[in-house]
């Protein structure tokens, strides 16, 4: 240990004022500064005008990719009102804005428009409403230029639009990639009936490329595209329910359908967030299954018998499915949030699939005897 003496005292540490902190570790608020960090910018925008439309104060969002590398998020909802707006952008929040069940969390930190803000070389906000809309632009977190009211456009009475260009001194010359956007916001269509996102880039010089992500049919329509290449189905319909389950606090949506396809594919979420490594939801989806195809095998004692050594083990082979809880109080386990931890999920969700897969066996027994047999013959071949 060296000698000299080492002085340590409050004049060693460094406070950060307003948005520099994000500025001075952006990978602290989008987990990169490349192409992963951009797309996180477009959610944490996104975020807000996302749970607009599930609140039923929008009906449309629309996302532009523009030629000058901008990026222009819009709804058609109430406007923000300007101080909130300002608070948003300018303001770390000491928490998550918003929880609980009914809301989606695009954005890893919750921190949303104040991180793009910092981390845009030039960020504008139009607020529109009665015939007015209120202009103000920032850069780099610093308002550049004051509200100003300009005359709206009537086919615009209303709604939020918020243009920011990523700056390049914090990402280089990372590309936003159109597909990846696409995948999330189509999977979030999925998993919310009610929602409505355009996706729109128009950086090609051959012309624009728009996509729609709207999805009535929720988490069956997720089933049948995550079916894809599956080989040949079991049952044609995809199977699917949704119910409240309140001694977890929460819902359970599940959509299923087995393939003659060795292995299985299963997508799990938690309010609406990946949940690539499981978690208790993904424990009660086995759970449930494996209780009502067992009963079904059981009455179908011949089929059974005709397997030795045959079990349910194998429910799970050929499956392509989707479990998505929505809760009031998730409880993740990691900083990634990627394995759902309520303990009291894994019971509520196997209790519901075992009774609403063994009244869809009960309803369609042929169905039911198909399954069987791909889960207990196919699977466990003689």
């Amino acid at each position: 240990m060296s000698k000299d003496r080492i002085e340590y005292d409050a004049s060693h540490i460094q406070v950060l004022e307003g948005l520099e902190a994000i500025r001075k570790r952006p990978g602290m608020y989008l987990g990169s500064t490349g192409e992963r960090g951009l797309h996180q910018l477009v959610f944490e925008v996104a975020d807000r005008a996302v749970n607009e439309v599930l609140a039923g104060r929008a009906g449309a969002v629309h996302i532009t990719l523009t030629a000058d590398g901008s990026v222009r998020v819009a709804d058609d909802g109430p406007a923000l009102p300007a101080e909130e707006a300002d608070a948003l952008l300018c303001r770390l929040p000491a928490g998550r804005r918003h929880a609980g069940r009914h809301v989606v969390a695009l954005g890893l930190g919750g921190t949303g428009l104040c991180v793009a803000n910092a981390l845009s070389s030039r960020l504008t906000t139009e607020l529109r409403h009665d015939g007015v809309r209120l202009l103000r632009e920032y850069g780099r977190g610093v308002e550049v230029t004051p509200s100003a009211a300009a005359p709206s456009d009537p086919a615009d009475a209303t709604g939020t639009v918020i243009t920011f260009r990523p700056d390049t001194e914090i990402f280089g010359t990372a590309q936003y990639a159109f597909d990846v956007l696409a995948d999330r916001f189509r999977e979030l269509a999925f998993l919310n009936r009610t929602l409505d996102v355009t996706l729109t880039d128009r950086r090609a010089a051959d012309g624009p490329r728009s996509e729609r992500f709207r999805s009535p049919g929720g988490a069956r329509e997720f089933v049948a595209l995550l079916g894809t290449g599956a080989g040949s189905p079991v049952h044609l319909e995809v199977f699917g329910f949704e119910r409240e389950v309140p001694e977890m606090g929460g819902t359970v949506e599940v959509a299923l359908r087995w393939h003659r396809f060795p292995g299985a594919r299963l997508a799990s979420f938690a309010n609406s967030s990946p949940t690539p490594y499981g978690g208790t939801h993904a424990a009660g989806l086995r759970d449930g299954l494996a209780s009502a195809v067992g009963a079904f095998a059981r009455e179908l004692g011949p089929v059974a018998a005709a397997q030795p050594g045959a079990t349910i083990d194998g429910v799970g082979e050929g499956l392509v499915a989707v479990v998505s809880v929505k809760l009031d109080q998730p409880e993740f386990q990691g900083a990634t949030h990627g394995v759902l931890g309520n303990a009291a999920v894994r019971d509520g969700v196997a209790e519901a699939v075992r009774e609403e897969v063994g009244a869809w066996f009960a309803r369609d027994p042929e169905t039911a005897s198909a399954v069987v047999n791909r889960v207990l013959r196919d699977a466990h071949p003689a």
